[in-house]
């Protein structure tokens, strides 16, 4: 089990990961991870994520209240949006919210990520709906959010960036990893004339794999399990997608 310090040295690493990645510009992005059933760590508001050392990181409760912070630092602004995925979905350890550029695209757009395209895309997320505009520090993006909490692992925000959590920071970091290069992926394969999309019996294989490794999460195979509906492919699976 890690320690509080080795944890708060992991946020550092993956912020400097995902600034190096161009998944965030400038102080944009926020990471937190849960540490108990009423303590959390997240990054202060403010900061590049790629430059953040261990006594950047706050500490604070399931309100939001500060517990520890450093003079000077500050919990993010966007913090209520990751609080409400931990009180929603209590298999969750860690939320990571970044702008990585093609899935924003996408976000700004208005188009989910829901062609299946490639296995490990299927398989991993299935697909990446998208939540409703809200103004950023508000409650109206958790509440946008809410509604694609109990099906998806991940979630565009609409003219905003993406969320993405998983039971640690490394998983929900891989998952904000796997969206974006989903994403790059069908953004070049419009231009090339337009994706080759798998058909429906191989969507259902790649779910049936996915239910075999016993992969954790929520994810549109869940939805479909022990179901023969004519049209499984990841849209029509996809329930509350817009």
């Amino acid at each position: 089990m890690m320690t509080e310090a080795e944890i708060k040295q992991q946020i550092c690493d993956i912020g400097k990961r995902i600034y190096d990645r161009g998944m965030v510009a400038s102080n944009d992005g926020n990471i937190s991870v849960k540490i108990s059933e009423n303590e959390f760590l997240c990054t202060p508001t403010g900061v590049s994520k790629g430059f953040m050392t261990p006594e950047y990181i706050c500490k604070i409760d399931s309100d939001g209240k500060v517990l520890e912070a450093n003079e000077g630092f500050r919990p993010s602004s966007e913090i209520k949006m990751h609080l409400r995925v931990y009180k929603e979905r209590p298999d969750v350890k860690s939320v990571v919210h970044a702008h990585p550029m093609y899935a924003t695209s996408f976000a700004i757009a208005g188009i989910p990520l829901v062609d299946p395209i490639m296995p490990e895309a299927v398989i991993s997320l299935g697909a990446v709906p998208i939540a409703e505009y809200g103004t950023p520090s508000t409650e109206e993006i958790p509440d946008a959010v809410s509604k694609y909490l109990q099906d998806f692992d991940a979630v565009l925000l609409e003219n905003h960036g993406a969320l993405s959590y998983g039971d640690s920071l490394l998983n929900a970091y891989h998952k904000m990893e796997s969206l974006e290069f989903y994403a790059q992926l069908l953004f070049l394969s419009k231009q090339l004339g337009g994706p080759n999309k798998f058909d429906n019996e191989n969507i259902k294989r790649l779910y049936q794999i996915r239910r075999n490794f016993k992969m954790t999460g929520k994810h549109p195979a869940n939805l479909c399990n022990g179901q023969d509906c004519k049209d499984c492919n990841v849209m029509s699976c996809c329930v509350k997608m817009r």
